[in-house]
């Protein structure tokens, strides 16, 4: 689970974004990074949403630049 709090605490780095924002942009849930980072191990369906917002996010971003 380390790999994906790495992945997702990048991502919001290049973003400018919290974490509270991501996780209300990427699971509707403004605590999922807090709970994630605590004692929560989300399902792996969980993690490929994120996965999934996180590379349609960056896609969306690239086009409209």
């Amino acid at each position: 689970m380390d790999e994906l709090i790495q992945q997702i605490e990048k991502f919001i780095a290049a973003h400018g974004i919290s974490d509270w924002r991501f996780g209300e942009l990427a699971m509707n849930d403004k605590h999922f990074v807090r709970s994630i980072k605590g004692e929560r191990s989300p399902s792996m369906r969980t993690v490929e949403k994120v996965r999934e917002f996180m590379a349609t996010y960056e896609a969306e971003r690239s086009s409209a630049a």
